[in-house]
């Protein structure tokens, strides 16, 4: 099996943070180094992760710059393993995780992995599988309907980042950078896909960028416009491209049409008062 680059970019969250940390310790297949990429915590994170008696286990510091993509990005850089996964620090992996995905990755020939996970909502606990979807490999035009990447399932081959390069820093792609980055991967390899929930998903939209999200249609716009950029830069295929362009007029259309709808509900509703 080959050998991981565990990579979890971190800010203020010490004790979810441990807890991510040694479930990726406790995995079968065991990763070559665990990469705590710090976003300028001011909490005990740097405590907690130094405290690990574990030499895998390497705290990455950095400045506090408010976007995912840059810890990561961090860690991406620092990195040694010849695959690169990636968890945020509130997730959990289950212990079979990698060599479950590393296996089904090798089975289908693809150089991006991906799965399903148990959604756990603050409080609550259990909320069943976060994907519906089946199946056993994403290609492009999937993810371009929908992002069905959650970060914390993907794993990446070292040699697909190299056409892609890293998440995107834009500060308009700040909850969105993940996707961004998986439709670039997407163009160069299909995503395998285990329907199976590898990863315990902790959906807390409140205490995550994920507040300060705009509306969806403005996000895949932002998504689409820097594949577009980099596709353009990089030489990719004009059949990616063109397929973009056209999921852009699509959403146009659609945006358009439900501004329409909206309004003519309002008059209907005036006219009756």
């Amino acid at each position: 099996m080959p050998d991981v680059s565990v990579i979890i970019p971190t800010w203020n969250r010490a004790e979810l943070l441990e807890k991510a940390i040694y479930t990726v310790l406790a995995q079968s297949l065991p990763p070559r180094e665990v990469l705590v990429c710090d976003d300028g915590s001011t909490d005990e994170s740097q405590r907690v992760v130094t405290a690990i008696r574990d030499n895998r286990v390497r705290w990455i510091p950095g400045e506090r710059s408010g976007r995912p993509a840059v810890p990561r990005n961090r860690g991406i850089a620092e990195s040694k393993g010849e695959w690169l996964a990636f968890l945020d620090n509130d997730d959990e992996w289950m212990p079979n995780k990698l060599e479950k995905q590393l296996q089904h990755a090798d089975l289908l020939g693809c150089r991006a992995v991906c799965s399903n996970a148990t959604r756990i909502a603050p409080g609550k606990g259990s909320q069943g599988e976060y994907l519906s979807v089946t199946g056993t490999r994403f290609c492009f035009n999937d993810l371009l309907m929908v992002n069905h990447v959650i970060c914390s399932s993907a794993a990446v081959h070292r040699s697909v980042l190299a056409t892609t390069g890293g998440f995107p820093e834009d500060p308009g792609l700040k909850a969105l950078e993940d996707y961004a980055l998986w439709l670039r991967v997407a163009a160069v390899t299909d995503f395998a896909y285990c329907p199976e929930p590898l990863v315990r998903y902790r959906d807390d939209a409140a205490n995550s960028v994920r507040q300060e999200c705009v509306e969806v249609w403005q996000q895949r716009t932002s998504v689409f416009s820097d594949f577009l950029a980099w596709g353009e830069r990089a030489d990719i295929s004009g059949v990616y491209l063109s397929n973009v362009r056209l999921r852009q007029f699509q959403d146009k259309i659609h945006k358009s049409l439900s501004v329409a709808s909206r309004s003519v509900k309002k008059m209907v509703a005036a006219l009756r008062t």
